[in-house]
């Protein structure tokens, strides 16, 4: 139902008020649906702070210059933004892989690890990522393809 935003104008020459109406009723309807649906509103959260804990992350990597672009041209705003994505991309994958082989590690061992813990556990930790210092690139010679996990009685500097 499309409805006019004048009576002497139709509405098939505005078409500017038709978007306008729609995205108010799309609105209306999203507003309506959190306060009536319970799912709907834990669905939305979920998605919420994913995307919160994504971001917490990305400006823990992107410390440097209080986080703010200073490139004078878009390209090169274009290439910090890539390269952030790039290092936030491959933290998160290297959670995921670690968070994966503890989770192994705890089954094996014959912890009751559920699913459901697990389906809630989050690649965008942060707090054992050291952002300052020196960094190395060069690559060990690892046995397998994960570093082994340390032990959670272990200290920094065992």
């Amino acid at each position: 139902m499309l409805l006019p935003l004048e009576p002497h104008v139709p509405v098939s020459r505005c078409p500017r008020s038709r978007g306008r109406f729609n995205g108010r009723i799309s609105k209306t309807l999203h507003i309506l649906r959190l306060a009536d649906e319970p799912a709907y509103r834990r669905k939305i959260k979920v998605q919420a702070n994913l995307q919160e804990g994504r971001h917490a992350l990305a400006r823990k990597i992107f410390h440097g210059k209080a986080g703010q672009l200073y490139q004078r041209y878009q390209d090169g705003m274009e290439d910090q933004i890539g390269a952030l994505g790039l290092v936030l991309n491959a933290l998160v994958l290297f959670n995921t892989r670690y968070m994966d082989a503890a989770v192994q590690q705890l089954r094996e061992d014959g912890f009751d690890v559920r699913d459901e813990d697990v389906a809630r556990l989050s690649p965008f930790v942060r707090h054992h990522i050291n952002m300052l210092g020196r960094y190395s690139f060069q690559l060990p010679d690892l046995p397998g393809d994960l570093r082994p996990l340390r032990e959670p009685d272990a200290t920094d500097e065992e």
